[in-house]
C-alpha cells in the first residue's frame, strides 16, 4: 500500500473529506507540519482545489485563482514584464515590481528571494493540484517577510499513462499551446507539461512571449518514505513594458504605452531555471521531512531613464540592469508527537536556510544618440543574501481547545562587493563614485501564540497573537544611502498583529470564516525621494492596519455551488513623516491598499459534460501615493463569464471552452504603481475580451 504522508512543505492546508452530494465538504489539514482538523486551527487560511482554480481560465496568471480568497489583493498588471502585484492585509501592496513581503512557495521551494522579492510566473498552473492561502499572525512562523504566505502544490502523477494536447485562442493577438503527459501506480509517477504563450498586449508595446516546461517525478520506494524531483524552466525574451500613465494620458488613450516606453524600447528578457527535491520519512516515533533547491535565473532589462540623468552624475548606476543569480536552499524540520491520553501534543522543530548571489551589472541605456541599446558599464557588484531561521513550534489539543505556540529566530544578512570604483580617493562622495562594499544584518525573534475553542460540533471560535519582521530588499537598499549609495543603516519595518475569528458549518451545506485583525507596524518602509529614475527609501512611518473578512462557501444543491469573500480594511498612517520633501500627515491612507473587496462566484453543474460559471468582483478607490493628493483609481465592478463542454469517445477526451471577461466593457484600472516619481502610476485593465480553448487526452490502457 503506498505511504499515505503529510505534504512535504510547511503551509497549513485543506482538503476535503467525504460528504453527501449537499453537504459542504469538511476541512481537514494535510500540509502543516502536523495533522489536525481545519475548524481547530487559531489562524486564518483559505484553500483553492486546482478545479476551481483553472478550469475555464486562461492558465496563464494566478491572478485568475487566487480572486476567492478575502485578505488578497491580486493585481494583473497587464504587464509579463513586472508580474503581478499581490498583497495579504496590505503587506506587499507597496511592491513596484513582483511580489515583495509575501512567503511565496512553490511545492515547499520558496519563489520569494531570501530578502523578500519573488515572482509568481515561474510556477505552472497546468500542473496544479491547489493553493493554500495563510494570512495573519501565523504567517510570521514562515520567517521575515512573511506577512502573509501563497503555497502552489503540484500534483504527482497517478493511475494508467496518458498524453494531452490544448490549444487557445484570444483577444488582442493572444494565443497559447500546451503538451503534456503524466502517470503512475503504487512505486513511482511522473508529469511533464510543456506550454508556449504569446500575446500583442491589451497596451501598446505590451507583447510578450512565455515558454515554461515543469517536471517531476515521485517515488514511493517502500510503506514509509517518499522521494520528489521537480523541475520547472521560465523562457520569456524581450518582454515589452508599457510603464504607467499618468491620468490625463489615461483619459486620452488608456491603451497607449508611455512615451519613453517606446523611446527607450522599455524591456525585459527572464531566463529561469529550478530544482527541487522533497523527501519523507516516517519514523514510528515522528517523521522527518526534508527540502532541498537549487537554480539560476538571469535577467536584463531596458529601462526609460534619461540620457541626460545618466550623463550628469557619475554616481548612476545606468538604465540597463544586468544580473545572473544562483540560489539554493534547504530546509529540515523533525514532527513528534506526543499521545498523553486525554491530550496530544505536537512538536516540531526546523531550520530553513536560503542563500542568493546576484552577479550585477549596470549599463547606460544608449551609445551615442542611439536610444535602448547596451552601453558603457556603469555598475559591477556581487550582492549576496543569506537567511538563516531555526523554528520551534507546538501544539496541544486538549479535547474542544486547541493551543499553539511558535517561536522563529529571522536571521538575514546582505554582503555587497562594489566591484565599480571611480574614485578610490573619495574625497566628495556626494559627487565621486566610492566604494559601496560592506555588510548589514538583520536579526529577530518572531513568536506566535493562538487558542481556539470549539463552542458546538460545528462551530470554533478563536484568537491569535504574533510579531513579525520584514527586512529591505536589496532593490530598496541599493540607493538609500547617503548620496544615492548603499542602505546599510536602513532597518526593518516590525509587526504586531491580533486576530479574533470564527469558523462554522451552517445548514451542513455551507462553511463559513469570520476574521477580524488588527496591525500595527514601526519603521515601514517608504519612498524618501525619487530622482534620476531611482526610488530611495528611508523607514519613518508608523502604520495602522484594521479590518474584517469573510469567506463563505456554499453548495447550494447537488448542481449548483457558490463562492463569496469579502474584505473591509482601514489601512492608515499612524505617524507624520517626510517624503520627497512634503509632510505626510497621520491618518492618510496607505495606497494601494482598497478599503472593500468583494468577489463572488456561481457556479453551475447540470450534467457531466457542460458546466458554466460567472464570476464578480468589486474593489474600491485606491489611493496612488502618500499624500492621498494625486488623482486616486475609480472603484470599478467587473464580470466574467465561461462555459465548458467535455465529450469522452472511448479512450479519448475532447473538452471545448468559451469565456468572456469584463462582460459588460467597463473601463476600469488594473494596478496601480505607487509612488511613481513621474505620476505614471496608472496600468488600465482591458476591455471586454473574449477567449476559446480546445483539448484532447488520450488515456492509455
Amino acid at each position: 500500500m503506498r505511504f499515505k504522508l503529510t505534504c512535504i512543505a510547511l503551509l497549513p492546508g485543506l482538503t476535503l473529506a467525504e460528504q453527501t452530494p449537499y453537504q459542504i465538504d469538511e476541512l481537514v489539514i494535510t500540509g502543516s507540519r502536523y495533522e489536525a482538523s481545519g475548524w481547530q486551527l487559531p489562524f486564518s487560511v483559505n484553500r483553492i482545489d486546482a478545479e476551481q482554480a483553472t478550469l475555464g481560465k486562461p492558465g496563464v496568471n494566478l491572478s485568475e485563482a487566487l480572486g476567492s480568497v478575502p485578505g488578497l489583493v491580486v493585481q494583473n498588471r497587464q504587464n509579463y514584464a513586472q508580474d503581478l502585484q499581490v498583497s495579504s492585509r496590505g503587506f506587499g501592496a507597496r511592491s513596484a515590481f513582483g511580489i515583495r513581503g509575501i512567503k511565496l512557495l512553490a511545492d515547499g521551494v520558496p519563489l520569494s528571494n531570501p530578502d523578500g522579492q519573488g515572482q509568481a510566473a515561474t510556477f505552472d498552473l497546468d500542473t496544479l493540484e491547489r493553493i493554500e492561502v495563510l494570512r495573519g499572525p501565523f504567517a510570521s512562523v514562515y520567517g521575515s517577510n512573511s506577512g502573509g504566505v501563497i503555497q502552489l502544490f503540484s500534483r504527482d502523477g497517478e493511475g494508467a499513462p496518458k498524453v494531452s494536447v490544448d490549444t487557445s485562442q484570444a483577444a488582442y493577438g493572444t494565443s497559447r499551446t500546451r503538451v503534456a503527459a503524466e502517470g503512475g501506480n503504487d512505486k513511482a509517477g511522473f508529469i511533464i507539461n510543456r506550454s508556449h504563450f504569446e500575446t500583442d498586449g491589451y497596451r501598446d508595446h505590451s507583447g510578450a512571449i512565455l515558454d515554461k516546461t515543469f517536471a517531476k517525478l515521485t517515488l514511493y520506494p517502500d510503506d514509509v518514505n517518499k522521494l520528489s524531483l521537480s523541475f520547472s524552466e521560465l523562457d520569456q525574451n524581450d518582454t515589452q513594458d508599457p510603464q504607467g500613465l499618468q491620468w490625463r494620458e489615461v483619459k486620452t488613450d488608456r491603451r497607449a504605452a508611455a512615451p519613453n516606453a517606446l523611446l527607450f524600447n522599455t524591456r525585459k528578457t527572464v531566463d529561469h531555471r529550478q530544482f527541487g527535491l522533497n523527501y519523507e520519512r516516517s519514523f514510528a516515533a515522528g517523521t522527518w521531512q526534508s527540502t532541498l533547491y537549487s537554480g539560476t535565473r538571469r535577467v536584463i532589462q531596458y529601462q526609460s531613464i534619461p540620457k541626460a540623468v545618466q550623463e550628469n552624475s557619475d554616481k548612476h548606476s545606468g538604465g540597463v540592469i544586468d544580473f545572473e543569480r544562483r540560489f539554493h536552499g534547504l530546509g529540515n524540520r523533525w514532527i513528534q508527537p506526543f499521545d498523553l491520553g486525554s491530550s496530544l501534543l505536537t512538536i516540531t522543530a526546523g531550520l530553513d536556510y536560503d542563500y542568493s548571489r546576484d552577479d550585477r551589472h549596470g549599463y547606460e541605456n544608449f551609445v551615442g544618440d542611439t536610444l535602448g541599446v547596451k552601453g558603457d558599464l556603469r555598475r559591477d557588484e556581487r550582492n549576496e543574501v543569506t537567511s538563516l531561521s531555526p523554528y520551534l513550534q507546538a501544539a496541544w489539543q486538549l479535547g474542544k481547545l486547541d493551543l499553539q505556540a511558535g517561536l522563529r529566530y529571522n536571521h538575514v544578512q546582505f554582503d555587497v562587493d562594489d566591484n565599480f570604483i571611480l574614485s578610490i580617493a573619495c574625497q566628495n562622495p556626494q559627487t565621486e563614485n566610492c566604494d559601496d562594499s560592506g555588510s548589514v544584518t538583520y536579526h529577530k525573534l518572531t513568536p506566535t501564540l493562538g487558542a481556539s475553542y470549539a463552542l458546538l460540533p460545528d462551530l470554533n471560535i478563536y484568537a491569535s497573537w504574533g510579531k513579525g519582521v520584514e527586512t529591505p530588499t536589496l532593490n530598496e537598499l541599493s540607493y538609500s544611502g547617503q548620496y544615492n549609495s548603499f542602505g546599510f543603516d536602513l532597518k526593518p519595518a516590525t509587526s504586531e498583529q491580533f486576530e479574533i475569528g470564527l469558523k462554522t458549518r451552517v445548514a451542513e451545506a455551507t462553511n463559513l470564516q469570520v476574521a477580524l485583525f488588527h496591525i500595527d507596524t514601526d519603521d515601514e518602509l517608504v519612498v524618501a525621494s525619487a530622482q534620476g529614475g531611482r526610488n530611495s527609501f528611508q523607514n519613518a512611518a508608523q502604520t495602522r492596519r484594521r479590518g474584517l473578512e469573510l469567506s463563505l462557501e456554499s453548495r447550494l444543491s447537488e448542481t449548483l455551488r457558490a463562492n463569496l469573500a469579502y474584505t473591509h480594511i482601514d489601512a492608515t498612517y499612524s505617524k507624520d513623516f517626510t517624503s520627497n520633501g512634503r509632510l505626510i500627515e497621520s491618518g492618510n491612507h496607505l495606497p494601494g491598499i482598497p478599503t472593500r473587496s468583494l468577489y463572488g462566484e456561481l457556479a453551475w453543474q447540470p450534467v457531466d459534460w457542460f458546466s458554466t460559471a460567472v464570476e464578480g468582483m468589486y474593489r474600491s478607490k485606491l489611493y496612488v501615493e502618500d499624500s492621498n493628493t494625486a488623482k486616486a483609481a475609480p472603484s470599478y465592478a467587473l464580470f466574467n463569464w465561461q462555459a465548458r463542454f467535455e465529450q469522452k469517445v472511448g479512450a479519448l477526451t475532447f473538452n471545448q471552452v468559451l469565456r468572456i471577461d469584463n462582460l459588460f466593457d467597463r473601463e476600469y484600472i488594473g494596478s496601480v504603481i505607487v509612488g511613481d516619481g513621474n505620476g505614471r502610476y496608472y496600468e488600465p485593465g482591458p476591455e471586454r475580451a473574449w477567449y476559446v480553448g480546445a483539448g484532447v487526452q488520450y488515456q492509455f490502457d
